[in-house]
């Protein structure tokens, strides 16, 4: 099943990468959603290179890549980037993706913290053995998005998977901090939550990969980011303190080191 596509909140300029690339997102098969959010797929055929610009979200990814003129199919594992992820598209390629839930990667991979693979990406195998070369040509040669989806269900389905109540209860904070705008401090979050700072933030690195402080700041920036590439008509000091923001200062701040521009020049350069 297709997943909703109007969500692009992340996507540095949506409108021109969408001119560049096929981008589609499909549901995971029932039993894997509770701890994968989506899959996403991009093909490209391009004439010139194209250069995508993505603001993350705090979430893993597992994804099985194939650049048609640089060899064969293989398999990733992307933890959490910090900053801007670039990503130069040439020729001809693909890409399938699973997007775990943020707190969802851990019991597929429970030997470690999720903060190890938080600005890495290494090959699939070490952390997925059944990952092989055979299983990234499975997923990414067939021709229809049913067939990969299926392909990636099958992988997922087969891989351990262990029952953890703390990434449960990760999973389900987070989405708190995404969706209420009324979360601005961690300490007053933890307290509502019952927990300390202290065990907030463990929690946090454990399973997350990223502080409770940097998945409010992400969020507030995706909100930003998404007001300036579909709004004309914003006021940036209200849209501040909406956010959580001491003043617009902050905002401006915080904006343009993340995506490398101010606000109004962003929604100037998108528009």
């Amino acid at each position: 099943m297709e997943a909703p596509r109007h969500d692009t909140r992340g996507i540095v300029d949506p409108p021109g990468l969408l001119s560049h690339v096929r981008f589609r997102r499909h549901e995971p098969a029932e039993p894997l959603r509770r701890h994968v959010e989506w899959y996403w797929f991009i093909d490209w055929d391009l004439p010139e290179p194209y250069a995508s610009h993505i603001v993350p979200h705090p979430s893993v990814n597992l994804t099985f890549q194939w650049d048609e003129d640089e060899g064969p199919p293989y398999g990733e594992v992307t933890g959490v980037a910090l900053g801007l992820y670039t990503r130069k598209l040439t020729g001809r390629g693909r890409v399938c993706g699973a997007k775990f839930r943020p707190g969802g990667f851990r019991p597929y991979a429970p030997d470690a913290p999720v903060s190890r693979w938080t600005g890495a990406a290494l090959p699939a195998e070490e952390v997925f053995p059944q990952a092989t070369p055979d299983t990234a040509r499975s997923v990414v040669t067939p021709t229809t998005d049913t067939a990969r989806a299926a392909a990636l269900d099958a992988f997922l389905l087969a891989a351990p998977c262990a029952p953890d109540p703390q990434a449960d209860l990760a999973m389900t904070l987070v989405q708190r901090i995404r969706a209420d705008r009324t979360v601005r401090r961690v300490s007053d979050f933890a307290h509502a939550e019952g927990l300390s700072v202290r065990s907030l933030q463990r929690l946090f690195s454990a399973y997350v990969g990223v502080s409770p402080k940097w998945v409010l700041l992400r969020y507030r920036i995706h909100e930003a980011l998404e007001q300036a590439g579909t709004r004309t008509d914003i006021d940036w000091a209200t849209l501040a303190t909406d956010l959580g923001y001491a003043d617009q200062a902050h905002l401006i701040r915080d904006f343009t080191a993340t995506v490398g521009v101010t606000p109004t020049a962003y929604a100037q350069g998108v528009r």
